[in-house]
């Protein structure tokens, strides 16, 4: 039968794995072109394949001829999803119809070699006899009700399955709506925009709205950051059920949730310092105790300000308002935490993978596992920057509360004029404690090892080495504007130019694919 000028096979549907349809096609020449005497040209060879799966238009990268003569062996190496794709389109000789039914006839094919590889490590492992059998399957059964109790239990995975179940948007909508409504609350409190008398004349804006921490942070920042690190799990998980698929090389001792699962411990840290000391002792200490004394030594905001307008709102108004707004931080910290947590347990998982297959790169996944690669490590920087981004919203805010000035964005102004040697009043001082400096540098902290782990983790220096420099110049300037807010005159131009750079590198990390591209030469 003949398609568009070559030879066409339709799919078997006869319960082949697909190591038989593939001797089949093959000796067939099934998707080649018919000669000039109009007969089949002869069946494919290893090399033929390759180059015809490299011709066609949207595959610029084609296969390596590795793979596909791994297909060619009489080995229990099944085809990636990726590489199904590709030869359905061959074997469907560019008809879209065609294209289709080989595609699912090659899943499903691919499918019960995959079954028929699990029922023959099964049986190989046997019995001993049936008295040994029984006790073995009743350790086993307990093990695995042990292990399955367990694993219902782990805060890992229930935390990893936020990120991973459900729509992509489900979490950053929530950390967004979230805010929405803490700003709502605050507009009809009449807290959302505040001025206080600084004693001079001079008026001082401490409003909930106009604090950088509680909107910038959780409207736009941490919303993102929650899509990246979805984003990659995603990804990361999907290329775990193609090398289970395969079995083209590497040996994946243990499942995705199995690996996460040893992580469990350091969520439950995390979730601890979270809620107890960040949320609840930090909630006690900066707004329940001055609201309830009428006294302290941190500067006036929107969260104490019932001792100054007790008219304007009560202390108990004010107690409800503040412990509703740190019970939402400390949640969404925590799954801010878990964030990092799941990209540098994907970095680690990809490192443990491929270690156990030696030189990956070159004798396996060729530019499958580069692009992979490539993507994570994408994923920890973008993560890396909007961490770095999420402290300096905090520390710029810590930092201003204690300025004279009467806005945050007056007072970022004027010490970009007074950088620029533009004569300007010095604005009045107010000597208080900033009390979220450590906390922002955790964050800070926090983000760096992400992007230091994909470093060490992926490969990057070899891979992409250009494309690695940008990143951690990018990286470096970030957190040298961080560590010099307040520092000195002018400290907002570099703080404004490492923002710039910060989103750039987030919309387009590499700034440039063509060293990627180079790369894989």
């Amino acid at each position: 039968m003949l398609k568009n000028g070559k030879i066409f096979l339709p799919p078997p549907q006869d319960g082949s794995d697909i190591k038989e349809i593939l001797r089949r096609v093959v000796s067939s020449g099934a998707g080649r072109n018919v000669g000039e005497d109009g007969f089949p040209p002869g069946s494919w060879s290893p090399e033929l394949l390759a180059e015809a799966i490299s011709q066609l238009d949207s595959n610029g990268v084609g296969v390596d001829l590795r793979t596909v003569q791994h297909w060619f062996q009489d080995n229990e190496k099944g085809i990636s999803q990726a590489n199904i794709r590709w030869l359905a389109r061959v074997l469907g000789c560019d008809d879209p119809n065609a294209t289709s039914e080989w595609q699912i006839a090659l899943g499903a094919a691919q499918s019960r070699l995959a079954a028929r590889r699990r029922k023959q490590r099964t049986e190989s492992e046997g019995v001993v006899n049936d008295q040994t059998s029984e006790v073995d399957e009743s350790i086993v059964d307990h093990a695995q009700r042990t292990n399955r109790d367990g694993r219902s239990l782990s805060l890992a995975v229930r935390t990893e399955a936020i990120f991973s179940k459900g729509s992509p948007l489900d979490l950053p909508s929530a950390v967004f709506g979230g805010a929405v409504a803490l700003g709502f609350l605050s507009y009809l409190l009449g807290i959302h925009s505040i001025r206080y008398d600084l004693g001079d004349g001079a008026l001082k804006e401490v409003g909930f709205l106009w604090a950088p921490n509680w909107t910038l942070l959780f409207m736009v920042l941490m919303p993102l950051s929650f899509t990246v690190a979805s984003n990659c799990i995603a990804l990361w998980k999907q290329y775990r059920q193609s090398l289970d698929a395969e079995d083209a090389g590497l040996r994946v001792n243990k499942s995705w949730s199995d690996s996460y699962s040893a992580f469990n411990h350091t969520h439950w840290i995390v979730l601890i310092i979270c809620l107890v000391f960040a949320g609840v002792i930090q909630w006690i200490a900066i707004r329940l105790r001055p609201i309830l004394s009428g006294e302290g030594h941190y500067a006036p905001d929107w969260g104490n300000f019932s001792n100054i307008r007790p008219d304007l709102i009560s202390a108990p108004t004010e107690v409800l308002f503040t412990g509703l707004a740190y019970l939402y931080m400390a949640v969404f910290f925590y799954l801010f935490f878990s964030s990092l947590i799941l990209v540098f347990a994907i970095t680690h998982d990809y490192a443990e993978i491929t270690s156990q297959s030696g030189e990956i790169v070159n004798k396996r996944c060729n530019f499958d596992c580069r692009s992979i690669a490539y993507k994570i490590f994408t994923a920890s920087f973008r993560c890396t920057c909007l961490g770095l981004l999420i402290a300096i919203c905090m520390k710029l805010q810590s930092t201003y509360t204690a300025t004279g000035r009467g806005n945050i964005i007056v007072w970022m102004f004027d010490d970009a004029l007074s950088g620029l040697s533009q004569p300007l009043g010095p604005g009045t001082s107010v000597a208080y404690s900033l009390p979220t400096h450590y906390s922002s540098l955790i964050v800070a902290l926090s983000s760096l090892v992400v992007f230091i782990s994909g470093t060490l983790n992926l490969e990057g220096a070899k891979l992409f080495h250009r494309t690695l420099g940008k990143m951690t110049f990018v990286v470096a300037i970030l957190c040298c504007a961080y560590l010099l807010i307040g520092s000195f005159v002018g400290f907002s131009i570099l703080l404004f130019v490492s923002v710039l750079l910060a989103l750039c590198g987030i919309l387009r990390p590499g700034f440039d694919r063509d060293d990627f591209v180079d790369a894989e030469g």
